[in-house]
């Protein structure tokens, strides 16, 4: 589980260095330029991690009943 939450480290990591490469703006992707379609598919990728992270995290379980 340790390793997993390292997961958390490429969203932030993807709009940290993505415009240096990405600040363009004549490619075109869904009618957007190359650096905001990047970013809307980042923060999308941001929920997918997160969601993941937390579907597999062992504290996030439901407690089993003690009777």
């Amino acid at each position: 589980m340790r390793n997993l939450r390292w997961l958390a480290a490429l969203p932030f990591l993807g709009i940290l260095v993505g415009p240096f490469f990405l600040n363009r703006v004549e490619p075109f992707v869904f009618g957007l330029p190359l650096l905001l379609a990047w970013l809307v598919f980042c923060v999308i990728g941001t929920s997918a991690v997160m969601g993941l992270i937390y579907l597999t995290d062992p504290q996030n379980r439901a407690p089993e009943d003690p009777r």
